[in-house]
């Protein structure tokens, strides 16, 4: 008589890089199951701490287990050198997820070379990286766009995360240690909401042939997860992961979409078909859409609603336009409250007051004026009117 098999989908998750192994250390942190967990840096010492199931110190020669110097090129030939160990870790996964931190050295230059060994080998592979703050700097944000480039063409699905939008749900007085744990908690939600769909057995089952018809070559996709609870809770959760700050784009347009709603044992019927009706409403009328139920007592009265969109005609979803949001305390509305503008003699509208009528401490920090001559290396910005030059000084930079 032959052995019993064990069918469960295999699912390994790679972290790359020093965000993509505290991403993967904060997912073993809160207890992700069903998955095999993989760390590769090309610093030791970072790796001495990761929790990881595997871990893989790459670039010894190139590196000498010190890292990559934020450099993209170090990380991809670090990565490359060591191409046989990787692929000996992820052989027989179904399904690999790339996560890093885009803009750095080992995560930008390392995360497509895994991606396409994982590729290679047969397995769904989705790559779930982060998009670096404002403040990193222009030239981690060139990096990162073109890993991000990189990574597009080497996975089936593309999930990216910008950081900046974590600031429009963050309190002015957050510490930068709290918004990167808030990246990693992202990235891990990312994670978590796909493989939930599989490793949790649930009312309405989903498996992972349904995940891989929605997320096989279907390039760029949306993460949208949402809770609530009370009067109309399903509804309001479906509506907040399709509507999330985080998101860079419209589900618009999605012809795959994979839907988990989960909830107590007391989730309505009626409750699960106005999420459903939600979703399918703001996708393509054609889409694909994968649903499942689980219910989970654990959660009480409130309900979750995991949505990943994918397939995009031409393979990018529609952007948002949306300005970002920071929270505000009641001085700085005070403060920012824009002076009464002066009456212009001789012209129309509203002028500033001169330089020569400010005390002299505040005369330096005025703006030369729109006319004068812009220096031929530097290319004229186009900024919308403000009425008085002091109120631009207190806009935060990345509000600009």
């Amino acid at each position: 008589m032959a052995a019993p098999q064990n069918y469960l989908a295999v699912i390994k998750v790679v972290g790359i890089g020093g965000g993509g192994v505290n991403a993967i250390n904060r997912m073993i942190e809160v207890g992700l199951k069903g998955v095999e967990f993989i760390a590769i840096n090309t610093d030791a010492q970072a790796l001495l701490m990761s929790d990881a199931d595997v871990k893989l110190d790459v670039g010894r020669e190139l590196t000498r287990g010190l890292g990559a110097g934020a450099n993209p090129e170090v990380g991809r030939k670090a990565a490359e050198d060591h191409r046989e160990e990787i692929e000996e870790v992820l052989k027989g996964a179904d399904m690999v997820f790339v996560t890093a931190g885009e803009g750095g050295g080992t995560g930008t230059g390392g995360a497509p070379v895994v991606a396409n060994i994982a590729r290679s080998l047969g397995a769904l592979t989705i790559g779930v990286v982060t998009r670096p703050f404002t403040f990193e700097g222009r030239r981690r944000a060139n990096q990162a766009e073109d890993g991000i480039a990189q990574l597009r063409e080497e996975v089936d699905t593309l999930i990216v995360i910008p950081n900046d939008r974590l600031l429009s749900i963050s309190d002015r007085q957050v510490s930068v240690l709290d918004a990167f744990r808030s990246a990693d908690q992202v990235l891990l939600s990312g994670v978590q909401g796909i493989t939930d769909l599989i490793t949790t057995p649930g009312l309405i089952n989903l498996d992972f042939a349904d995940v891989k018809s929605v997320m096989s070559d279907a390039g760029s996709a949306l993460m949208g997860i949402g809770s609530a609870r009370g009067e109309d809770r399903a509804k309001a959760a479906a509506e907040m992961a399709i509507s999330s700050p985080l998101l860079e784009a419209s589900i618009d347009g999605a012809r795959g979409v994979l839907l988990s709603i989960s909830g107590g044992s007391d989730l309505g019927l009626f409750e699960i078909n106005e999420a459903a009706q939600l979703v399918s409403e703001a996708a393509h009328p054609e889409a694909n859409i994968i649903f499942g139920a689980v219910i989970d007592d654990a959660l009480g009265d409130e309900v979750r609603v995991t949505v990943i969109a994918a397939g995009f005609d031409g393979g990018q979803p529609p952007a948002i336009v949306r300005e970002p949001v920071v929270k505000s305390t009641p001085q700085d509305r005070d403060r920012d409250r824009p002076a009464p503008p002066r009456t212009s003699y001789g012209s129309l509208g509203a002028v500033a007051p001169a330089a020569d009528e400010l005390p002299a401490s505040r005369t330096e920090h005025i703006p030369a004026p729109a006319t004068s001559p812009v220096p031929p290396q530097i290319p004229p910005i186009q900024r919308p009117y403000v009425e008085t030059p002091a109120e631009e000084l207190d806009v935060p930079d990345f509000l600009k």
